[in-house]
């Protein structure tokens, strides 16, 4: 599972066995969430990261969505509906 990025105790990832529609999983030290990303950032579910975390994490992918974006195509080498 590649780690994207590490910033503020948040680790953004995606599994290599993932699945459609691109995602990140963010996790730290009191749980993880999901969160889509294609058209806009949407929570998927949370369990147990802080809602301070949860809007940290979703100001954090809106910043970084595109190389998120690139990352998932080159790992699973195809491209995704924008």
């Amino acid at each position: 599972m590649p780690t994207l990025l590490i910033l503020f105790g948040l680790r953004f990832y995606f599994y290599l066995r993932d699945h459609e529609p691109v995602h990140i999983h963010v996790e730290s030290g009191d749980g993880e969430a999901k969160f889509e990303i294609i058209k806009e950032v949407r929570l998927v579910y949370n369990h147990g990261l802080k809602p301070k975390d949860v809007k940290l994490a979703e100001s954090i992918i809106e910043e970084n969505k595109e190389n998120f974006i690139s990352e998932w195509e080159k790992a699973f080498d195809n491209k995704s509906e924008r």
